[in-house]
């Protein structure tokens, strides 16, 4: 008799190891088809770039415009593909997306923005010969920051799509302000050429001036805010709250970029183009403001108000997309903007404003007649009337009958306006293949459809007049929030420099020490004053730091060997008492410009200096609108200045 297996037998064990067998071999059948892709994708993505290196060859050696014109056409293909393929390498990688929930529900799909690119930049060269040559430091004791800010650089040339992105190109903004308040000059600029790609066209730009790299990073701020809006799911409320507010950080962007700079050498940093880019994501933002107020609380059919306010809504969002696809169609933003993106804005500004007629339509027909005290609100909706000029008696039709015949009509220009978007979504071919547009689309025609033949009635031969125009009113503007980038707090690279008020490459100055000060009866013979470096404000004639050769206005770099560029005053001073009789030995800078360097309140010339040299790059920075909060800041700071004067710091 053959005995029974147990389940912890040897049967179980091969049956469990089988199992395992098979799941490994499942596990590294997928893994090894999503390499397969990966890889299939990374070629892909190096024949673009070997194309794109061709085409920006060609464009930059020819002088004919009608190659030019065409190379830059094939630069526009080839930089769409690089951003789809970028797009699906990214998707791959995470595998599981869990910043982007199953959608519940079909959605309009949204226009995200590319993101600018770049060429790989060597900061070692430059860096090195400034602090070696101006700053009079080691250069190679500073490898270490050379190689922190080409890190940081080159993360931000593949940010990921989230909050960490927007991070990570604020904080390295943030640096680039440091960078350029220490290294750049009215006169030089560091010697590097900045190389960008055009995100709308893939044309190459370039340019010496910094301010050019600061703008193109904003621009991508502007662009990852666009790409994180197009990935939530807008089928639930919160969704599309995240979606307005990621739209409305995009539109404060493009808008800070085309207040500050002017005359960028990138197409898609124009004025035009910026202007087009708002507009487009102040209509997005709309859009999903109608979104949430429909998923919000579910709208009956027979609240009149309710959807005479969706209707208001709808044609907000029309009118949005008719102003943006009014400047993406003219010049010069015409030549840059893709034209799917041209026919998207237009096909949606015909979708919403059928949907404004279809929910006029179901408050006439549905709805209850309202009270006397929303007639002035029904006919500002319906009949185009302002609430101030609507005459007191009832302008709206109260009888059944002829609410019915004006939803009618209302439903007549709704399904009018349905098959015009139909029919633009069939002539770009680009917008065919996208399949939940074309759903929308679909579904909207057939609801109005339906709602037409259920009003329509077999001895109607009248028909309806035209309806009028709903009128466009929203209960949320989304007005564009400019990025904050002080909530990103990163510390200066170069710090071991120095405060950039004194040790920048504006200033001119000359390092003198050690010199010994030994101390005397009443002293070393000089008063300190400031902050970060300490200043000697006061020397004694004829005292031991007047025969050591310290002067007034001398700033303190190094006590007894120890550096103190960013040592407070009272840390200078207790150095000093501390100090035994045989003295100190002190390091000093002498300014060598005539004019007294910048305090850490006065900001003024270090502004200047800033838009003089924007402007010389052929970048502009407008001065702030209301000079008041600056001036009283800089008067504060003399004040403050001047009661330090009357009462210097003791003799150390």
């Amino acid at each position: 008799m053959v005995p029974e297996e147990r389940p912890g037998g040897p049967g179980a064990g091969e049956e469990s190891a089988r199992k395992v067998g098979d799941c490994d071999l499942l596990a590294n059948s997928q893994h090894g088809r999503l390499q397969s892709r990966r890889a299939r994708i990374h070629q892909q993505i190096n024949k673009e770039l070997r194309m794109r290196t061709g085409a920006e060859n060609l464009y930059r050696a020819t002088s004919n415009a009608r190659v030019r014109e065409t190379v830059a056409l094939e630069l526009s293909y080839v930089n769409a593909n690089l951003q789809l393929l970028k797009e699906e390498l990214e998707g791959l990688d995470g595998h599981v997306d869990a910043d982007q929930p199953e959608s519940g529900g079909i959605t309009v799909p949204m226009i995200p923005l590319g993101l600018k690119e770049t060429k790989q930049l060597d900061w070692a060269t430059a860096l090195r010969e400034l602090i070696s040559g101006h700053f009079g430091e080691d250069s190679m004791s500073y490898e270490a920051e050379i190689r922190e800010l080409e890190d940081l650089r080159q993360a931000t040339r593949t940010p990921s799509r989230s909050e960490a992105g927007l991070e990570l190109l604020t904080a390295y903004y943030n640096q680039l302000c440091f960078l350029e308040a220490r290294f750049v000059t009215p006169a030089r600029s560091l010697g590097l050429l900045f190389h960008w790609y055009d995100s709308l066209t893939g044309v190459p730009a370039q340019q010496r001036a910094l301010a050019f790299e600061k703008g193109s990073v904003l621009f991508n701020v502007g662009a990852l805010h666009t790409q994180i809006a197009a990935r939530q799911d807008r089928s639930c409320p919160e969704g599309a709250s995240r979606a307005v507010e990621a739209f409305r950080r995009a539109a404060g962007a493009f808008s800070l970029l085309r207040e500050n700079f002017s005359h960028a050498p990138s197409p898609d940093m124009s004025p035009a183009s910026l202007s087009m880019l708002q507009q487009l994501m102040t209509a997005q933002a709309q859009e999903c403001i109608f979104e949430g107020l429909s998923l919000q609380a579910p709208v009956a059919p027979h609240d009149c108000l309710a959807q005479l306010h969706l209707a208001q809504e709808a044609a907000q969002v029309a009118a949005e997309y008719r102003r943006a696809h009014q400047t993406m169609a003219q010049p010069p933003a015409r030549d840059c903007v893709p034209f799917p993106w041209t026919k998207l804005a237009h096909v949606k500004a015909e979708h919403f404003r059928a949907l404004a007629h279809y929910h006029a339509a179901l408050a006439l027909c549905d709805g209850a007649p309202a009270a006397e005290a929303a007639l002035p609100a029904l006919e500002q909706a319906c009949l185009g009337l302002p609430a101030s000029s609507a005459p007191r008696g009832p302008a709206l039709p109260l009888e059944r009958e002829a609410r019915r015949k004006l939803g009618k009509a209302h439903l007549k220009r709704a399904i009018l306006g349905q098959e015009e978007a139909l029919r633009l979504h069939a002539v770009c071919r680009a917008l065919r293949r996208v399949d939940p547009l074309q759903a929308v689309l679909v579904q909207a025609l057939r609801r109005s459809l339906a709602k037409y033949a259920e009003l329509d009635l077999e001895d109607d031969f009248c028909e309806a007049t035209e309806a009028p125009d709903i009128q466009p009113k929203t209960q949320q503007r989304p007005e564009g929030r400019a990025p904050s980038f002080s909530r990103v707090k990163v510390a200066d690279i170069f710090h071991r420099l120095g405060p950039p008020s004194v040790f920048s490459a504006k200033n001119r100055w000359r390092l003198s020490g050690p010199v010994h000060v030994a101390r005397g009866e009443g002293g070393f013979g000089f008063t300190l004053r400031g902050d970060a470096p300490v200043r000697i404000a006061a020397v004694v004639p004829g005292g031991r730091a007047a025969v050591a050769g310290l002067r007034e206005g001398d700033y303190i770099v190094s006590v007894s060997g120890q550096p103190c560029r960013w040592w407070k005053h009272a840390e200078v001073v207790a150095q000093l008492k501390g100090a035994g009789d045989e003295g100190v030995s002190l390091q000093v800078v002498t300014l060598l410009s005539s004019a007294p360097p910048p305090g850490p309140g006065d900001r003024r010339p270090a502004l200047g200096m800033l838009l003089r040299s924007q402007k010389e790059c052929g970048w502009e920075t407008p001065v702030p609108a209301s000079p008041r909060p600056l001036l009283g800041w800089n008067l504060k700071a003399k004040r403050g200045k001047t009661e330090r004067r009357q009462s210097p710091a003791p003799h150390p």
